[in-house]
């Protein structure tokens, strides 16, 4: 063998020998704590935030790796934006809308009742504006706040008695969460948020006569149709429900770019898988739980006719007491009605045929 060439390629591999410890130190080990809002049992829900670390390690060659705890190892779930602000933990899996009594603006960034469907806030946050007067909403708490999985359109929950009409609302105790509890609340209800945990135990002992969570995947896993047969849609009131991975701004300002990119690229990722993933197990739930005995209702429209007026006085209320909640509604609000008018001409004229011809067709 020609020693010259040997040579020649010891002294090629010299330069990337002496690179590697240039690049570690350009991409460090960095350590981060990532609590999440929802229980271990909830898998789509808790095992978004573990994509999302597993694909931030995958992305940073193992250097960046990001420790995922559930609901009430660190911090109660309902306390996570809070630990984030603090700096208690680096990071938090959790839904803005529980965070409404600091600031009501939050509710924009999961749903709205009457609001932006799946695909709808996406185009609002993403092209509309949404983004940007989020980051500085979410700035103002000293978080950096990427949107990361959201649920699809939410069933309306479990009830104990059937809801006939408008009068059956009067003193119902719902566990509900956002801004819909005050909606129900100006309906006569009596609203109450409950950390998803906690949920079933207060159902049962009939704390609460009803309560919504997600759809049935994970109402299933909750165990409500045991305690409360009564399964009503649709869920009016989270016709989206957008979670975000909360970073603490100063961690997250601290980080290499290339560690920055992989948060929102495994951000983006989850935000779109969740949607599928529950897509692809809500209809095998739902007839899992109706073989069990859950009774499927529809509200009644003169409840959802209420629900509305009711909505859209608490709208003009918020935006006339609130400067930031009124932005806010002056970009969601055309962008919604603009959007409807969208989807009624194609999505929604599409459903109402097809839909119920497939289901004929299926008999």
């Amino acid at each position: 063998m020609n020693r010259r060439i040997i040579l020649g390629a010891a002294a090629a591999a010299a330069p990337m020998a002496l690179a590697a410890p240039a690049l570690a130190q350009a991409n460090p080990e960095v350590r981060w704590r990532f609590q999440s809002s929802f229980p271990r049992n909830l898998d789509v829900l808790f095992g978004t935030a573990e994509r999302i670390a597993s694909r931030v390690a995958a992305l940073t060659d193992n250097r960046f790796r990001i420790s995922v705890f559930p609901a009430g190892e660190i911090v109660p779930g309902l306390q996570v934006l809070d630990a984030v602000q603090a700096g208690t933990i680096e990071a938090g899996h959790t839904a803005s809308y529980w965070y409404i009594g600091k600031e009501p603006g939050f509710a924009f960034f999961t749903c709205m009742p009457f609001g932006l469907n799946t695909r709808q806030l996406t185009a609002w946050l993403r092209h509309g504006g949404g983004n940007q007067l989020g980051d500085q909403l979410f700035a103002d708490y000293s978080i950096q706040a990427f949107p990361a999985g959201d649920t699809g359109a939410q069933m309306g929950g479990w009830f104990r008695n059937e809801i006939r009409s408008q009068q059956d609302v009067q003193g119902l105790k719902f566990r509900i969460s956002g801004l819909a509890g005050q909606v129900f609340q100006r309906m006569g209800a009596a609203p109450t948020l409950i950390a998803p945990a906690d949920i079933y135990p207060a159902l049962e002992r009939g704390t609460i006569d009803a309560t919504e969570f997600t759809g049935p995947h994970d109402d299933e896993r909750l165990g409500f149709f045991r305690v409360a047969r009564f399964y009503y849609a649709p869920g009016w009131f989270e016709p989206a429900a957008r979670l975000h991975m909360m970073t603490n701004k100063r961690a997250y300002d601290a980080l290499p770019d290339a560690y920055k990119a992989a948060i929102q690229v495994a951000c983006a990722e989850a935000d779109s898988e969740m949607t599928s993933r529950y897509d692809h197990l809500n209809p095998i739930a739902l007839r899992r739980l109706v073989a069990a005995g859950a009774q499927l209702r529809f509200f009644p429209r003169e409840m959802m006719q209420a629900a509305w007026t009711a909505n859209e006085a608490l709208m003009a209320d918020l935006a006339g007491q609130n400067p930031r909640f009124r932005a806010l509604w002056d970009s969601y609000r055309p962008y919604r009605n603009e959007l409807f008018q969208w989807f009624r001409v194609s999505e929604n004229s599409y459903d109402n045929f097809a839909f119920p011809a497939a289901a004929a067709a299926a008999r």
